[in-house]
């Protein structure tokens, strides 16, 4: 008799303790399938720390396979879900298409940057949700603070050095804390020709920064910010987005090259695409976390409304928190419908919320104690330890070193501009040139997989795509070439005065062809006459 095969889409908070729950309490009784797009879990609240230099990247991605040694992971993107046939359909990281059936089904896809229809927006914003956006954001800041330094002209100084962050909840609080410190870092070492330092701006359309946060909190975070130089602009927000700036909603322009879109999240558009009911893009389930007339399908996370027992009439908020604890839950009412043990409802108890301010200083109420300075942050750092599921060692390692050596300011460039477009479903992969379109038994006529085409990786609209805006135009004011220093390499062709033209069999350079390798014509290749 085979073994009935449990399938987890995503590796998020929820997926990913949901494995590991059951992976512990299965003992081989069942086939466990994990599908996700990269091969990491990632702790997201300490990705700010990423971005200011702090943590390396891999400190804040724990390894799948190396922490659920008897779960198999399928690396790729679901697409099509076909509920009655109980089959998930994937493209995976080459593009290539699969299924996988399975008997129960976890749908834990967490959730990607919120959107707004504000004009330039889509264009010139950069989001926050995955490792690829914390390297280009570092690196970007690092590059604008340089080219600021460089410059005799003021208004150019002011321009770069001038850092917009929209969002004054967790994420975006933290951005702005870190980066402040991460630049004026920069300009010790470096100062500007022009005397400026560098200017970070914290909107929000909320009268307090943290507003789903207790006030005390609030108060703390809007005191360290200010106190460290943040512009703390609250009912403030961005009207219109440009090359050269925002302008907001009071009316003032303010000049820059830089806007951090930290504004909320979304559910996964995979949700939508189930034709199940839904709760404000999620799918509702009941406190067991099943899906109501689908007993086979459980969903928690960002993905799943699920009822709040404390709270009769609302639902869990989206926060890392309730996702980790309904990813164990969720475990364990699997392992109930296969007989093995007894179902649990999900309830919950505020044990406290930590916000970490960069350097000592921290906001922190951990089991209803409000704490500040450096007595918070001790608790921050202490919690983010006890909650990572790995690299705790490595994690402590880099704040020794943060603590006594200087930052390394350096930009890598390896994550563009364009590989990271805000109006993606899939902030955790960074766009790659040439990287072949979906396919396989998923796709059909017009799409890659069943999601919308404006939520597909490959579905963007051409205007965020490589080539299809003049470098000018792109966010971070990235030079043309994509040459670090603004200049065209030497001794190179210049695009579009060069006479070699494309072979007969590709697409000439359009504002839909991103940038790849092109199929060499002066050699012979099997199929050629």
């Amino acid at each position: 008799m085979s073994r009935p095969r449990i399938v987890i889409v995503g590796a998020g908070f929820a997926g990913y303790r949901t494995a590991q729950t059951l992976s512990r309490t299965a003992r081989g009784r069942a086939e466990i399938v994990l599908l996700n797009p990269t091969d990491y879990f990632l702790y997201l609240p300490l990705l700010p720390q990423v971005a200011a230099g702090i943590l390396e990247p891999r400190r804040v991605t724990v390894s799948l396979t190396g922490t659920l040694p008897h779960v198999r992971l399928v690396l790729g993107e679901a697409g099509r879900i076909d509920l009655d046939a109980r089959e998930v359909h994937y493209t995976g990281p080459e593009g290539e298409g699969g299924t996988l059936s399975y008997d129960r089904l976890v749908l834990a896809a967490g959730s990607v940057n919120k959107l707004l229809p504000i004009p330039g927006v889509a264009e010139h914003a950069h989001g926050f949700r995955g490792l690829p956006e914390a390297l280009y954001l570092r690196d970007h800041v690092t590059r604008q603070v340089e080219l600021a330094a460089a410059t005799d002209d003021p208004e150019r100084c002011s321009s770069r050095c001038t850092f917009v962050v929209v969002g004054a909840g967790y994420t975006g609080t933290e951005v702005a804390a870190h980066g402040q410190l991460f630049t004026d870092a920069q300009v010790a070492k470096q100062p500007m020709r022009t005397g400026l330092r560098p200017r970070w701006i914290l909107l929000d359309i909320a009268d307090r920064v943290l507003p789903e946060l207790d006030e005390r909190l609030s108060r703390t975070a809007d005191t360290v910010l200010r106190e460290r130089g943040v512009d703390v602009r609250m009912g403030t927000s961005v009207k219109e987005a440009t090359p050269d700036g925002v302008l907001l909603t009071d009316g003032e322009f303010v000049e820059t090259r830089t806007l951090v879109w930290c504004v909320g999240v979304r559910p996964d558009p995979l949700a939508e695409s189930l034709g199940l009911p839904l709760e404000r893009g999620r799918l509702l389930v009941d406190p067991h976390l099943q899906v109501p007339g689908r007993p086979e399908v459980f969903a928690c996370g960002d993905a799943a409304a699920v009822p709040d027992l404390e709270k009769p009439g609302s639902y869990t908020p989206m926060t890392a928190q309730h996702a980790w604890r309904q990813g164990k839950v969720c475990a364990h009412n699997i392992a109930a419908s296969f007989g093995d043990g007894e179902r649990r409802a999900y309830r919950h108890k505020d044990l406290g919320f930590v916000v970490d301010l960069g350097g000592v200083k921290a906001a922190a109420n951990p089991l209803g104690v409000n704490l500040s300075g450096v007595a918070a942050g001790a608790v921050t750092r202490g919690y983010h330890l006890a909650a990572m599921p790995g690299n705790r060692v490595r994690v402590a390692a880099d704040w020794l070193l943060d603590a006594v050596l200087p930052r390394q300011a350096v930009q890598l460039g390896l994550v563009r501009s364009w590989s990271v477009p805000l109006d993606t479903a899939s902030p955790e992969v960074a766009r790659v040139p040439g990287r072949p379109e979906a396919a396989g038994p998923s796709a059909g006529p017009s799409d890659t997989g069943g999601r919308p085409a404006e939520a597909r990786p490959h579905g963007e609209p051409a205007k965020t795509r490589p080539g299809g805006e003049p470098a000018r135009n792109q966010p971070g004011g990235e030079p043309a070439k994509n040459q670090p220093g603004g200049e065209p390499a030497r001794n190179q062709p210049t695009t579009g005065t060069s006479d070699v033209a494309p072979p007969p069999d590709q697409p000439g350079p359009g504002p839909d062809v991103a940038p790849g390798p092109v199929r060499r014509t002066d050699r012979f290749t099997e199929g050629d006459a």
